[in-house]
């Protein structure tokens, strides 16, 4: 890694990135999720580097705390915004990419219409219920 990479790195790597680990932790432990996810290492590294660490220096310090975050923000994503993430958008550009096909130039910006999405989403949950 170059120098300017390592001071590109450096920079995203700061408090900010505590404070951010800090508003994680007190989410998770609202929604009972920071024991139930964590086991005991990942909650002493986050919990330590809470108490001592104003600025991330290793790197590796940084991959483990960025995916415990990641974790946690898997275990606290509500149902609904999953299936957004992995079924609606999907099918939004599905759609949109037939739509494009019969020729409807508007239909480039379904694909990535969070709210259309949703809507397909929510549509295709509850024909699944309704079946």
């Amino acid at each position: 890694m170059t120098v300017d990479g390592l001071a590109a790195n450096m920079k995203l790597i700061d408090s900010s990135c505590i404070r951010t680990l800090a508003h994680t932790r007190k989410l998770a432990l609202r929604r009972g999720v920071w024991f139930r996810t964590l086991n005991r290492v990942e909650r002493a590294l986050a919990d330590l580097t809470l108490q001592c660490v104003d600025n991330i220096r290793s790197g590796k310090l940084a991959k483990l705390l960025t995916a415990i975050m990641d974790k946690l923000q898997s275990a606290m994503e509500s149902t609904v915004d999953r299936l957004v993430r992995t079924i609606g958008v999907s099918l939004a550009k599905k759609i949109s990419s037939t739509a494009l096909s019969w020729g409807n130039i508007s239909a480039r910006s379904w694909a990535s219409d969070l709210s259309f999405a949703a809507f397909l989403s929510l549509s295709r949950m509850h024909s699944l219920a309704v079946s």
